[in-house]
């Protein structure tokens, strides 16, 4: 796989605002926040997209929501609740090709995101 983005954050190669970093997952500020608190989990190892995910993934997967759940409480949003998004491919949003786990709180989150997209598309 071509290296990523999150490859070069991963080895220090471009900076990044890490708030969490294991042996396994890598934490940091999102560069383009869409909400007052956005923050990017990503695993160290390169996956491309949810579909690459294989069985023995399963664990490093739940340590992405492990590793997110703690850093919410770290940050004092996890009471008021927070969001987390995993895009996947282009029309899912996903532009850079290593998994990645958006989390974002601090303000209330409607359903669905694309409220007004939506409403143009019905017939």
């Amino acid at each position: 796989m071509a290296e990523t983005i999150f490859d070069k954050i991963i080895n220090r190669e471009i900076p990044a605002e890490i708030i969490f970093e294991d042996d396994q997952v890598l934490a940091f500020k999102d560069i383009n926040p869409q909400a007052p608190t956005h923050f990017l989990v990503i695993p160290k190892k390169q996956i491309a997209t949810i579909n690459d995910i294989e069985p023995e993934d399963a664990a490093l997967i739940g340590q992405l929501y492990l590793a997110a759940a703690s850093i919410a409480k770290q940050l004092g949003v996890a009471e008021s609740g927070y969001r987390t998004v995993m895009n996947c491919n282009p029309d899912g949003g996903q532009t850079v090709y290593h998994i990645h786990l958006h989390v974002l709180a601090g303000k209330p989150m409607g359903w669905p995101p694309y409220q007004n997209t939506m409403k143009q598309q019905l017939p």
